[in-house]
């Protein structure tokens, strides 16, 4: 068993959902957080506070489950952001559990 980790921009939620689901993982649970990036942008930059950072709305999801299953879900998250038209891919990383209960 293994943990899955997968963040998107707030756009992509359902089709995130979906990757989940067509992978098998049935069982995850969902957190909304802050997208942050250091470079300054052109948003930013132009700002009348310019010094204030802003994030953007991001989705946070992540499971317990078997490697097949995340394999699975690899795939599928690479197919989908070889189809992006925009600069902000779906990432997701694995860590192994030692000991669950």
């Amino acid at each position: 068993m293994k943990l899955v980790i997968v963040t998107s921009v707030e756009e992509f939620q359902k089709d995130v959902l979906q990757l989940f689901k067509l992978a098998n993982i049935e069982n995850l649970s969902t957190s909304d957080i802050d997208g942050h990036k250091n470079s300054a942008s052109v948003l930013m930059a132009s700002s009348w506070f310019a010094n204030q950072k802003f994030g953007n709305e991001s989705c946070l999801f992540f499971s317990f489950t078997e490697d097949e299953n995340i394999h699975s879900l690899f795939d599928l998250i690479k197919e989908f952001n070889t189809n992006l038209e925009t600069n902000n891919p779906i990432k997701a990383v694995v860590v192994p559990i030692e000991k669950f209960i």
